[in-house]
């Protein structure tokens, strides 16, 4: 089917901005303080920040890439790599088809369509806590940290409403399009959340714990990893960077042609890390000394609000920061909700909006599942792991590396050397024409070598042979 007319966006701020909000979303401000608290702290940290930037950022660059020279979302993109002979390498006699390719594209689109599900329900989670620590400052009563998170937590009907309610209010956004809707509205809530978290960091890093919480954050304890650690790091950089699930393949697709890849996706990746470093100095002032002994997903719900309820002008900075919590979610889904609807657009004949609508129904329905975790499933225990933190490390720690490695793979073996070259050598800055060696060492050797090598080394773990 031939692609409809693709429209670009409107500035280079604009899709910065979308670039950062997909992939600073909740992955940094819910998911980076457990995952840091299981993985034993700063060792942790240089682990992520290392992998973001030797491994991240030419994974982010090709998918960018990818999009931009084939103007299409990932399933199309694929299957034009392979066909179009500008672009895509002859090896051996007899030329690929790109029917041997297009399940990388399908897969990639799988994997997002599960993430914006499982994301919605934590996004959910966001509202309800939101909602209640505003009319917990008007009710006699007052704000009861446990008794919010017994009713979520017990209540799987409230979670599925309140999981709805976000794809609602994402996909009512994703309808209007790329520049009157993503851009729009994501360039108006980036500022006001990069606004309110340096705000609030400055706050928690003037409580009495902000030493310790320094100490935790950056001192690199590496005898604290565990075999599972390389791991868990691959999977929260292509989380929190949107690798492997085709939205950074799409938001290449609507770059004009002046833009070079590689500075964009350096700067994306500067931006995410920082902001993400941010967010620590955020929320580990905040969590020492209030920990429980067993960390998980519910562990930012568990600790922040009881804090924020204690803290002098507590109602305005916890609501403030449930507020900044939210805006990151809404920025973060909005990108996964266009990169199915994307990918919609161009494989079957639907508008926008039925493309919108079908893509937030498919997500309710898939979503059901991890809103019943903590209810109906909540008895299930796999080695010391809930249901939800159970899909949680499937998802991110299986299924996302394995789209990404396919979508990397795709990239290296068929892109022609001399395409992807004449995006770093009309570049003028010095850091990007640094990038293009080690970005092609790393497209083809060395992210099979560490995705592949993470994947073993945390089987030999799960096997009891390390």
């Amino acid at each position: 089917m031939s692609p409809r007319k693709r429209t670009l966006w409107g500035t280079k701020f604009g899709f910065y901005l979308a670039a950062v909000g997909s992939a600073f979303g909740l992955g940094n401000l819910w998911r980076f303080p457990y995952v840091t608290v299981e993985n034993g702290g700063g060792g942790f940290v240089f682990l992520y920040v290392l992998f973001a930037f030797a491994l991240g950022l030419p994974l982010l660059i090709g998918e960018l890439m990818l999009g931009k020279l084939t103007r299409r979302s990932v399933i199309s993109a694929c299957q034009r790599l392979v066909d179009d002979e500008e672009l895509s390498v002859r090896v051996g006699a007899k030329k690929e088809t790109s029917s041997n390719w297009i399940w990388v594209g399908r897969f990639s689109v799988l994997t997002c369509l599960l993430i914006l599900s499982y994301y919605a329900v934590i996004s959910g989670w966001v509202l309800h806590f939101l909602m209640q620590f505003f009319v917990g400052q008007f009710s006699s009563s007052g704000f009861d940290v446990e008794k919010s998170l017994t009713v979520l937590r017990e209540n799987g009907i409230l979670q599925i409403a309140l999981m709805s309610v976000h794809i609602l209010i994402t996909l009512v956004i994703v309808i209007k399009g790329v520049q009157e809707g993503i851009e729009k509205w994501v360039g108006n809530i980036m500022p006001i959340f990069i606004g309110l978290l340096i705000v609030l960091a400055l706050k928690s890093l003037s409580l009495p714990s902000a030493t310790d919480a320094l100490r935790f954050m950056f001192y690199p304890n590496f005898a604290s990893l565990t075999v599972y650690s390389p791991l868990h790091a691959v999977g929260h950089v292509l989380f929190t960077l949107s690798i492997g699930i085709g939205t950074m393949v799409t938001f290449g697709s609507y770059l004009n042609e002046m833009t070079r890849i590689p500075a964009a996706g350096f700067r994306v990746t500067t931006m995410d890390t920082l902001i993400s470093l941010f967010a620590g100095l955020l929320i580990f002032p905040l969590l020492i000394g209030l920990m429980p002994a067993k960390t998980g997903p519910e562990l930012l719900f568990q600790t922040l609000p009881r804090l924020l309820a204690d803290l002098d002008s507590g109602f305005f900075f916890g609501v403030a920061f449930f507020i900044c919590l939210y805006m990151a979610a809404l920025a973060a889904s909005i990108g996964l909700l266009e990169s199915v609807v994307a990918n919609l657009l161009e494989v079957t004949k639907l508008t926008r909006a039925q493309a919108a609508w079908f893509t937030g129904f498919a997500a309710c329905a898939v979503g059901v599942i991890p809103a019943l975790s903590t209810s109906k499933f909540g008895n299930v225990n796999v080695r010391g792991l809930g249901f939800f933190e159970l899909l949680d490390s499937i998802l991110i720690n299986g299924i996302l590396p394995v789209s990404a490695l396919g979508v990397s793979w795709l990239i290296a073996r068929k892109l022609k050397r001399e395409r992807a070259e004449e995006e770093f050598v009309n570049d003028e800055t010095i850091a990007t024409q640094m990038l293009y060696s080690h970005w092609s060492f790393v497209m083809k050797v060395l992210a099979r070598g560490i995705i592949l090598g993470s994947i073993v080394l945390a089987l030999l773990g799960l096997l009891g042979v390390i």
